[in-house]
């Protein structure tokens, strides 16, 4: 059995954490930190837990931490660079579900994320944990970087055409929405009810801490230093999920629907939908799976890619036990088989 022990449990990527490896059959939860909610049992802050998970919070100066096998960070970004050393030191393996270990360039990673990082040497050891990319590193990594939840939609959506090299590597365009649970638990005007539903909005269009991530991965794709992209996130009223419309300029005719099917046909979690599909973040709910289909509007030069994710389940910790099943040799679709909740 895999002993497992998550570091901030009381946010919506460690509640389900816990909601997915309760029921992995190769996992042991063996402890569940947090702060202020020590000693409360984890049912009684999630009663959706309730006859799945017995434990209780812990102080994370008392968890048993380095007796684990590997340990999930879901904690804010900064929280991870400063533990992660010491666990790796005890042969503990950690994936950080925040953004510490993303970006290579730690000088790009303090000017997007406003603080100095305490383990720069990590970075570069990091592996990016993007399974459909990143697969055979995965397999022997100590520490994994998980993707962020517009990152892995977006770049899911653009890899096969980037890869090909037949699209304008110049000029991509990423215009993603997200439900309100991609900014946290946490109590904040912008997240009220009566502020966030029946509302709509762009944010962060001038620069987003998910675009040196994107830009980062689809360069190393194309082999290229950088590559032109412009994101745009935006707020939607609901709670998960994530649908990213994506375009691109076409450089060289290829069968794109083929090229797509061809990419991800041996990878589990993603589905290329029929021609003229438009797939719906509810498809995808509660299920660690990402839903592609493929566009080319007026038979223009432009093709449109959406790409729909759960933003907590293949945007975070769905991912991240995916992620931990690569890494410790168990079947990589362990633990993640459950089918999408409708409605």
């Amino acid at each position: 059995m895999i002993k497992a022990g998550i570091v901030g449990g009381t946010g919506y990527t460690g509640v389900e954490l816990l909601r997915l490896l309760a029921r992995h059959s190769d996992v042991e939860l063996t402890a569940i930190t947090s702060r202020g909610e020590a000693g409360t049992a984890v049912a009684e802050m999630f009663p959706s837990l309730r006859g799945a998970v017995g434990l209780k919070f812990s102080d994370p100066k008392d968890a048993p931490l380095h007796e684990c096998d590997v340990v999930f960070f879901a904690t804010p970004n900064g929280i991870a660079m400063q533990q992660a050393a010491s666990l790796l030191d005890s042969g503990v393996k950690v994936i950080d579900l925040a953004a510490d270990f993303r970006i290579k360039d730690v000088a790009l990673w303090e000017q997007w994320y406003g603080m100095s990082h305490a383990s720069p040497a990590l970075v570069a050891e990091a592996v990016y944990g993007l399974p459909e990319v990143n697969r055979e590193q995965i397999r022997s990594a100590r520490l994994v970087a998980n993707p962020g939840c517009y990152p892995t939609a977006t770049q899911l959506g653009f890899l096969p055409l980037v890869e090909a090299g037949c699209i304008d590597l110049d000029y991509l365009i990423a215009d993603a929405k997200s439900g309100v649970s991609g900014a946290g638990r946490k109590a904040e005007i912008g997240m009220l009810f009566s502020e966030a539903s029946d509302n709509f909005k762009a944010y962060g269009a001038s620069g987003h801490r998910h675009l040196p991530e994107i830009r980062q991965g689809l360069a190393r794709a194309a082999g290229k230093r950088t590559v032109g992209l412009t994101f745009v996130p935006h707020l939607t009223p609901m709670i998960r999920g994530i649908h990213a419309t994506l375009y691109a300029r076409i450089t060289r005719e290829e069968d794109f629907q083929a090229l797509f099917e061809q990419r991800y046909a041996a990878e589990p979690f993603v589905d290329v939908l029929p021609p003229n599909s438009h797939p719906e973040t509810r498809s995808v709910r509660a299920a660690n799976t990402c839903r592609i289909a493929l566009h080319r509007p007026q038979g223009g030069d432009t093709l449109v890619v959406l790409s729909v994710i759960d933003n907590l389940v293949k945007g975070a910790a769905g991912q991240a036990v995916q992620n931990m099943n690569i890494m410790f040799g168990v079947d990589e679709c362990s633990g993640l088989s459950q089918v999408p909740v409708l409605p």
